[in-house]
């Protein structure tokens, strides 16, 4: 049952607008923190010492950098979407449950909560789709709801 009168509901550029604003709040933390792991950008590791933090092999240090920047880029321009944050929730539940989750949900303390907010961004945005604001336009028919 919906329970808001016709008036208050956003309107389709509203959602449109809300939607870009939500992208592009989601898409600058990952490009930001995928920078620093893939390039070594803003202070970051690298994949290398980032690969030897988790105590995981080198590729995986290339994968989640790759993931997050190419993600990032994806949210950002609304343009594959879908599989931008697929990679970012895939990225963001190793976070949780590799590093976060042992330190339990405040961000001071090293918990989840930051890392299960831009999960749950990433799965909304996984729903909902880039909207009207994004470059999604330019690419072929078949490719437009990825």
């Amino acid at each position: 049952m919906d329970t808001l009168p016709a008036t208050d509901r956003p309107g389709p550029s509203q959602m449109d607008a809300a939607l870009l604003l939500i992208r592009l709040a989601a898409a600058l933390a990952f490009l930001y923190h995928g920078g620093g792991i893939l390039f070594g950008m803003f202070g970051g590791p690298g994949p290398v010492q980032f690969a030897a933090l988790m105590h995981m092999p080198v590729v995986v240090g290339y994968l989640v950098g790759l993931a997050q920047v190419a993600g990032g880029l994806a949210i950002l321009t609304g343009s594959l979407i879908r599989v931008g944050a697929a990679s970012v929730i895939v990225v963001m539940l190793g976070a949780i449950f590799l590093v976060h989750l042992a330190h339990g949900f405040d961000i001071n303390a090293g918990g989840i909560e930051y890392a299960l907010t831009q999960m749950l961004i990433a799965l909304a945005l996984l729903l909902a789709g880039a909207g009207r604001y994004s470059l999604t336009g330019f690419l072929p028919p078949s490719l437009r709801k990825l």
